[in-house]
C-alpha cells in the first residue's frame, strides 16, 4: 500500500484505489486520478491509497481482502472504497464509489466456467457472501456507482441498493473532425469487449468501410487471426492520446459490443467526438446511454445484426452526423465536476463532513 497526496485545507479523504498486481493500466487508473483531482479541486484533503490485488488465485483474492480489512485508516475523517476488496476497510465514515466486484465469480461465471466443479462453486459462494456483508449499511453510509450495469449487479446478486454517478473524462479534448469510411474502436484487446464480434459482423458488411482496431491486449493475436483475408480491417496497435483522439474524431461511428460493460468510457469519447455508437443490447451501460440519448444503435449481440448496423450507418453521414450530435448533448452533464459534487453532498448529508 502507497499513498499520494493532494493537500487541500478541507476534510482528509482516503480513497482506495485497487491496481493489479501485473501492473496493467486502463480505465480504472484514469477514474482514479479524475476522482481525487475533481474531488480536492472542491477543497478537500485527498490521500489516494493504493492497494495491490492479485486476482490470478483464490487465495490471493481472500489475501488481498484481509489485508484492506487490516488497513488502519483512523487518521481520515472519511473513507471512499472503489472496486473490490477496497470495501473490506473498516471505517465510521465510509462511502463506497464502486466500479465493479470481482465478475468472474458474478455475472461473468456462467461464460468463464460453464462446467464448474464443487470447490469452485464454493469459493463463488463465499465471495457472494463477502461482499453481501462488506457492502451492507451499516458498514457502509452510501454506495454510489460508476453506471447502470454495476447497480443491476448489485441488485441481482448481493440485494443491495446503489445510486448511479457517472464518472467524467480524464481528458477532454475530444472534437468533432471529419467523417470518413471508418469505424474506430480502441482499447484493451480481452474476450469480454467482444472485438471478435465485430471482426465477424465486417464479413456480412458488403461496404468498403474499414474497421480500425486501436489497443492491445492478451487476445490480440487471435484476433488478427481471426480477421486474416479481410484488408479492411486494420489493427493500429497502442495509440498515443493524440492519436487516438484524432482517430475518434474522423471517424464514421464508433461500434463498442462489450459484455455488460461496467461504464465504459468509449461510448463518452465517442459522444464527444460528435461520433454515434454502434453497441449491443446486453453491453451494459454503454446500451443503457446510447438508448437514452439516441445517439447510436443498440443491436442485438450477433454478427449478423452488428453488420446491418454498420451498413445502416456507412450509407447515411448526415444520419451518423445528426446521431453523434444527440449522444453529445445527452452526455454533457457527464462530468467529473458533477460527480464529485454529488459525492461531497453524500458525505455533507451521512456525515456533516463539507470542504472549509
Amino acid at each position: 500500500m502507497t499513498t499520494s497526496s493532494i493537500p487541500r485545507s478541507g476534510p482528509k479523504v482516503a480513497f482506495l484505489a485497487v491496481e493489479q498486481a501485473s501492473g496493467q493500466i486502463g480505465g480504472a487508473e484514469a477514474l482514479h486520478q479524475g476522482f481525487c483531482s475533481a474531488l480536492s479541486s472542491l477543497g478537500w484533503s485527498v490521500d489516494k491509497v493504493r492497494v495491490e490485488v492479485d486476482e490470478s488465485t483464490f487465495d490471493g483474492v481472500l489475501e488481498s481482502y484481509l489485508r484492506v480489512y487490516d488497513l488502519d485508516l483512523s487518521r481520515y475523517d472519511l473513507v471512499i472504497s472503489s472496486k473490490a476488496p477496497s470495501y473490506a476497510v473498516r471505517h465510521p465514515r465510509h462511502i463506497c464509489y464502486l466500479m465493479h466486484t470481482v465478475r468472474v465469480f458474478y455475472d461473468m461465471y456462467d461464460l468463464e466456467y460453464p462446467t464448474p466443479w464443487e470447490g469452485l462453486e464454493r469459493q463463488r459462494e463465499r465471495i457472494l457472501q463477502l461482499d453481501t456483508g462488506l457492502l451492507a449499511p451499516g458498514r457502509v453510509g452510501r454506495i454510489l456507482t460508476i453506471g447502470d450495469e454495476v447497480s443491476r449487479r448489485l441488485a441481482q446478486f448481493n440485494n443491495l441498493p446503489s445510486e448511479v454517478v457517472y464518472p467524467g473524462l480524464l481528458r477532454d479534448q475530444f472534437h468533432e473532425g471529419r467523417f470518413e469510411n471508418y469505424l474506430f474502436v480502441p482499447g484493451r484487446l480481452h474476450r469480454w469487449k467482444r472485438v471478435g464480434l465485430l471482426i465477424d459482423a465486417m464479413r456480412d458488411v458488403d461496404s468498403d468501410v474499414e474497421l480500425r482496431i486501436g489497443g492491445s491486449g492478451e487476445d490480440e493475436d487471435a484476433l488478427r487471426a481471426r480477421a486474416h483475408g479481410d484488408s479492411r480491417i486494420r489493427f493500429l496497435g497502442r495509440l498515443s492520446d493524440a492519436e487516438c483522439i484524432e482517430q475518434y474524431a474522423n471517424a464514421l461511428a464508433v461500434p463498442f459490443p462489450p459484455i455488460r460493460e461496467d461504464f465504459g468510457y468509449v461510448t463518452l469519447e465517442a459522444f464527444r467526438s460528435g461520433k454515434p455508437v454502434i453497441t449491443c443490447s446486453d453491453s451494459g451501460t454503454p446500451a443503457d446511454l446510447v438508448a437514452r440519448t439516441g445517439g447510436g444503435i443498440v443491436a442485438e449481440p450477433e454478427a449478423h445484426a452488428l453488420a446491418r448496423a454498420i451498413e445502416e450507418l456507412a450509407g447515411d453521414r448526415e444520419g451518423c452526423r445528426a446521431m453523434g450530435a444527440r449522444g453529445r448533448l445527452g452526455t454533457m452533464d457527464i462530468t467529473w465536476e458533477a460527480a464529485a459534487a454529488r459525492i461531497a453532498a453524500v458525505a455533507e448529508e451521512l456525515y456533516g463532513l463539507k470542504a472549509r
